[in-house]
């Protein structure tokens, strides 16, 4: 039996320069959608999955993410007085505990894999998950949580995948595919953002890792991949055949809310998944449909 995921790891220290100028002085993983922010979901989602340990990778102008993992005692005091128990709720029940939360700095952005080698000693030797909070999924069970139970089998390496179209590879992180049994790919290499003619599969990679941590004794190289940054996926590939590598057609849809009309489907369909928020979701859209 492989050992259960503790630490979750996320890459925070983007500049967000798709939502400027929303984001010139906000950080883009503070976006709401609904009522919660970005982070804040895929901190739940970790926690659901067993996580207990949460890391965040940052960068200059990422005060209002740290602070919104912070009490806020006049806040909570002024809603108790007024009553509100029901919001004090809201802004305390999803806390982590005191000791729960790291923060390292990422100094430049060079690449998703130095973002996470950032980390390594706060991880450590053992298995860990790095979520990006742009990538949010809406799901019965969390995204994570369904990936955590597969990692118990299986061991190594997995990813959250799905297919997209051939001319999207050269957008993802491509598996070149060995047995795929509908759910669960078992991969033999990786290829980062290929051409769609020379692309060994459409199966991509969203999100959502779980790593086993050799991958930190191939990011101590910084050796740098496509776009001239040190790519995860590159590290991920340099470690197969020495640790087994699997993906997971998780159950959920998942919305790129790094882009602004994906950022819009997602308060769509969260909105529409809400007992308190369905119905004046659905007058919405009735409201703006074209006659």
């Amino acid at each position: 039996m492989s050992r259960r995921v503790r630490k979750a790891v996320f890459p925070v220290g983007g500049m967000g320069t798709r939502f400027l100028p929303a984001t010139k002085a906000m950080p883009k993983e503070m976006l709401p959608v609904v009522d919660k922010p970005l982070i804040q979901y895929a901190v739940e989602e970790a926690a659901a999955a067993g996580c207990e340990h949460f890391i965040f990778v940052t960068g200059r102008g990422k005060n209002a993410l740290e602070d919104h993992f912070d009490n806020n005692p006049e806040l909570e005091r002024i809603l108790k007085d007024r009553g509100k128990f029901d919001l004090v709720e809201a802004v305390t029940s999803w806390m982590p505990k005191s000791g729960q939360i790291s923060y390292t700095r990422q100094s430049e952005p060079l690449g998703l894999g130095h973002a996470v080698w950032c980390a390594r000693d706060l991880v450590a030797d053992e298995p860990f998950a790095v979520l990006l909070p742009d990538d949010l999924i809406l799901a019965k069970t969390a995204c994570l949580k369904q990936m955590a139970a597969v990692h118990t089998e299986v061991g190594g390496h997995v990813v959250a995948v799905s297919d997209v179209p051939r001319e999207h590879t050269k957008r993802y992180g491509i598996l070149d595919v060995e047995f795929d049994n509908g759910r669960l790919a078992k991969a033999k290499g990786l290829v980062e953002k290929p051409d769609p003619e020379v692309a060994p599969s459409t199966l991509s990679i969203i999100g959502r890792y779980i790593l086993h941590p050799a991958v930190f004794d191939v990011l101590d190289k910084k050796e740098k991949g496509a776009g001239g940054e040190i790519q995860l996926t590159d590290a991920i590939s340099q470690t197969i055949g020495m640790v087994p590598f699997h993906g997971l057609r998780f159950e959920g849809q998942r919305f790129d809310c790094g882009d602004k009309v994906g950022w819009l489907e997602a308060n769509l369909a969260f909105a529409l998944a809400r007992d308190d928020t369905a119905e004046a979701a659905r007058d919405l859209i009735r409201r703006f449909q074209p006659q």
